[in-house]
């Protein structure tokens, strides 16, 4: 039989197929009929034709075709007896996407930034057929969200249920800002993109400046009163049963007015006459520093006050010092500091009393014995108007006075050392230098050797050495190539007998049960950067 329609139906609306055949028997057996149909919705007619103008049999089938029977085989067949002949015809239903829905790959595990998601969108049936893919190449957290498919043809549209794009990137954000007033509830938040909608529970890790803070569900930080020492660096770690990221790290930065000034002078005591006056704050913003003596501004670090000759001014954050050359009682008082930012002000203030007499020493403060030493005072006595008078005093103890400023020591010896002090006496008044000190090196005496015998309880042998050097002198006792103690720098006693006192330019030796042996001479040697000196003593026992 041959088969005649339409090379497409379209679905819901109603065609027909014909099937005919050259054949008719009046009367035979020969039967022509449709197989694989719907006759729900289906009519089938039937004609013959048997006169001059030809002769057929056709067999119509008329129906109303779904999405769903696109692609199926329908069948006529004609048979005469036990014979059979069939036409296969094949539907070709244009119909509308139908099962539509969306795909994620990778289906599982966690969406990084940058990592690289494609969502496809399949579709059951559709004639003419369709199909769509969206490729996240970089994903970005604002790629986060619900994404569903549309599939269109000319016939109409399916779309598919919503699949979610989850992007597992952590971010810290800081409410109300990230600099804050000191006192101010801040706080800080770790999110990651539809948080609040994660199928699973998130478990959250802070760190501050890179050291482990605390760990929980909590993804927030909660500072009641911000201080200044939370200020620093934040960072969290999000973790769910896929993995972890860590957010970029933010800054916490808390501001505050400054803290009481740090206020120092410093007068120098040994060649220059110079006063050195630092002041030091703690705040944020960084405060404008200003020195003031008994009221009037001597330096400042923001708008330059003009300087007076003997004075130079360093500024840098936070700090501000003022150095004031030939100073004199003029540069005597109450000296003040004041810092100020926005968000307030503090002060410190300190006295200044400088002296009128200063004592220097030349060649210096620490020489070896034997240097020529020349010590002099330096006062404000009016030479014009009276000559001053100079008094030189050794650990309190009175010198000498005259009207030379100088004390000299054309060879200095050891008993030259000590504090010295210079009053200067003019008609103006009279004034006292600092003490200073003189040290005079030297290389250590002739030791002091000595040792005893004591009888009672047990025979007890003492030998004690002792020397004067300046520095400090090491102390050896030796007898004959053993070292018996020293006062550093050598093995503990061996012996239990041997008991060893160490002081300050002296060694003191104990033998308990003294035996024959122990007898000999004994030799105490004493060094230091200066020299050296021995002595020898012989044991009895």
């Amino acid at each position: 039989p041959s088969v005649t329609s339409t090379e497409e139906q379209i679905e819901g609306q109603r065609s027909t197929l014909e099937c005919s055949t050259p054949y008719v028997c009046p009367g035979g057996d020969i039967v022509l009929h449709w197989e694989g149909y719907d006759p729900r919705v289906s009519e089938v007619s039937g004609r013959v034709q048997l006169d001059t103008s030809g002769v057929s049999h056709q067999e119509n089938l008329t129906s109303s075709f779904s999405w769903k029977d696109h692609s199926k085989k329908l069948l006529c067949e004609v048979s005469a007896g036990s014979k059979r002949a069939s036409t296969e015809v094949v539907l070709r239903v244009r119909h509308a996407p139908k099962d539509t829905r969306a795909s994620l790959s990778p289906s599982s595990g966690n969406i990084g930034l940058g990592d690289e998601v494609t969502l496809s969108c399949h579709v059951g049936s559709s004639h003419p057929p369709v199909s769509g893919v969206l490729a996240l190449r970089a994903v970005r957290r604002e790629d986060h969200g619900r994404y569903h498919c549309e599939a269109q043809n000319t016939l109409g549209a399916g779309v598919s249920p919503p699949v979610t794009v989850r992007v597992f990137s952590a971010e810290i954000s800081a409410s109300p800002a990230a600099e804050v007033r000191e006192g101010t509830a801040t706080t800080l938040s770790c999110d990651v993109p539809g948080r609040e909608g994660h199928p699973e529970e998130l478990t959250y890790t802070w760190y501050k400046n890179s050291a482990w803070l605390k760990e929980g569900p909590a993804h927030t930080l909660l500072f009641p009163a911000v201080a200044a020492a939370d200020a620093g660096y934040y960072s969290c770690q999000v973790t769910n049963s896929q993995g972890s990221d860590t957010a970029q790290a933010i800054s916490l930065s808390v501001t505050y007015p400054p803290r009481i000034p740090t206020l120092t002078l410093f007068q120098e005591t040994q060649g220059g006459r110079l006063v050195i006056v630092r002041c030091a704050v703690d705040s944020h913003p960084p405060a404008t520093l200003a020195i003031d003596r008994d009221g009037a501004v001597l330096a400042t670090s923001g708008a330059q006050v003009a300087l007076r000759q003997r004075l130079s001014v360093t500024a840098s954050r936070n700090s501000l010092r003022l150095e004031i050359r030939d100073a004199g009682p003029r540069d005597s008082g109450k000296y003040g500091c004041t810092a100020s930012n926005v968000h307030g002000n503090a002060s410190a203030t300190k006295v200044l009393v400088s002296r009128a007499a200063e004592l220097r020493i030349q060649p210096s403060a620490e020489v070896t014995e034997g240097t020529a030493v020349t010590l002099t005072c330096l006062g404000t006595g009016d030479a014009a108007e009276e000559e001053p008078r100079y008094t030189w005093y050794r650990n309190g103890r009175r010198l000498q006075e005259s009207s030379f400023p100088t004390l000299e020591f054309p060879s200095v010896r050891e008993d030259d050392a000590g504090a010295f002090q210079c009053q200067v006496q003019s008609r103006n008044g009279s004034d006292a230098s600092e003490a200073v000190p003189l040290r005079v090196l030297h290389p250590p005496r002739q030791p002091v050797l000595s040792s005893f015998l004591q009888g009672q309880g047990g025979r007890l042998g003492i030998i004690q050495c002792s020397t004067e050097s300046d520095p400090e002198s090491n102390l050896t006792l030796r007898r004959g190539d053993d070292v018996i103690a020293c006062t550093r720098g050598c093995p503990q006693a061996t012996s239990a007998r041997v008991h060893v006192t160490r002081s300050y330019n002296s060694l003191k030796v104990e033998i308990r049960d003294v035996v024959v042996e122990d007898e000999g001479i004994y030799l105490c040697q004493a060094g230091n950067s200066q020299g050296s000196a021995s002595a020898t003593v012989d044991f009895k026992a």
